[in-house]
């Protein structure tokens, strides 16, 4: 059961009898493959002892198969539904009275749950979301590759976009050429919906693009935006000025470039997380624009767009080779303006390697 390799400490780690899995990044990470998590459940048990069972639909079996589960299957159909093959997976895997069973929090559905519960009622569930998601929190050198394509064909994609940018436009102009050209660049999905946000939008961090807001001259124009490729996604921030730049506004922008600089600078292995997140804020508590800072450096970056390590004071994990997360300082005044600049590193045994090459240096579009 090597697929099965890296769920072994965990189970130890947490003193759990079993883990249920179900679709998402880490049975993506385990299995090599995704599964849709629709109103079917698919949930595969891995217990600390014994062979692994899985509950799959019927119609996921010609997907299922070619994984070769080193179990039993249950399959279930639609019109008989889906608790007899949790009650077949409960006896194939008997767990003692009081069995500590880990689950994704923040993945697992109500009623995934609520199956598990009634053919296991005397397990204890325990919500190890985070211990189970170490699986991947260090990207192996083909991961890492594969990032670094999702990277380079988003970035091409925002250099394409910025040519066709013009005063007048709306932002969803702008972000409808920005969705063709990451297709166009090679992409094979999006990490997330894209953010594109002028003028006084650009305040907000999770701002929605408006059909009805024309860009003017003197705006900022705010992308937020990534390319998938092979499950890998990009994730990068890159903030334009429109026509000129006020004086007020270039020294904005270069606080928080100088707050990007500060935290890609102090990246490597043997820091803490928190150490990443306090030198990168410093940067602009200490500046003439504190009170506008709303959010913490960063996320760690892979199959999903936020995951671990977070890059936040608090957070005492130490970096090692191989993680990969996101250093993207921001500063909002609300009504008015706001700039985000944002790269994606990966940590290296001799320090770090930013993995976005698009320049930071504030510039003029239009």
């Amino acid at each position: 059961m090597t697929m099965f390799t890296p769920l072994f400490p965990i189970l130890e780690r947490n003193a759990l009898n079993a883990v249920a899995l179900v679709p998402g990044a880490n049975f993506l990470r385990i299995f090599g493959r995704d599964f849709h998590q629709m109103e079917r459940p698919l949930v595969v048990i891995v217990p600390a002892k014994g062979k692994p069972v899985a509950i799959v639909p019927k119609l996921e079996m010609a997907s299922f198969e070619p994984l070769g589960f080193p179990g039993a299957v249950f399959p279930w159909r639609d019109e008989d539904g889906y608790m007899g093959a949790f009650e077949k997976a409960a006896a194939a895997l008997p767990l003692n009275d009081g069995a500590r069973v880990g689950v994704e929090g923040q993945r697992m559905r109500v009623f995934d749950y609520q199956a598990l519960q009634k053919v296991f009622p005397n397990a204890q569930f325990i919500d190890t979301h985070q211990a189970i998601s170490t699986v991947r929190l260090c990207k192996t050198p083909d991961e890492i590759a594969r990032l670094r394509i999702a990277i380079e064909r988003s970035e091409a994609a925002l250099e394409k976009t910025l040519s066709q940018v013009r005063i007048g436009m709306t932002e969803k102009q702008v972000e409808a050429i920005l969705l063709s050209e990451l297709f166009a660049a090679g992409c094979d999905g999006l990490s997330f919906e894209p953010i594109v946000a002028a003028g006084d939008n650009s305040a907000q961090p999770h701002a929605v693009a408006r059909a009805d807001y024309k860009i003017k001259a003197g705006d900022a124009l705010l992308f937020d935006f990534g390319g998938r490729y092979q499950h890998f996604s990009a994730d990068i921030t890159r903030t334009f000025f429109v026509g000129h730049v006020s004086d007020e506004d270039r020294a904005f922008y270069n606080t928080v470039l100088a707050a990007n600089e500060r935290g890609r600078a102090v990246s490597r292995a043997g820091i803490a997380a928190e150490d990443v997140d306090d030198a990168t804020l410093k940067v602009l508590e200490t500046s003439q624009f504190a009170p506008f800072i709303r959010h913490k450096t960063g996320h760690g970056l892979g199959l999903d767009v936020h995951e671990a390590p977070q890059i936040m004071r608090g957070n005492t994990q130490q970096l090692e080779p191989g993680m990969v997360y996101t250093i993207e300082p921001g500063l909002y005044d609300e009504g008015k303006v706001g700039v985000r600049i944002e790269d994606n590193v990966v940590v290296t045994e001799i320090g770090h390697d930013c993995l976005t090459s698009f320049p930071r240096e504030l510039r003029i579009i239009g």
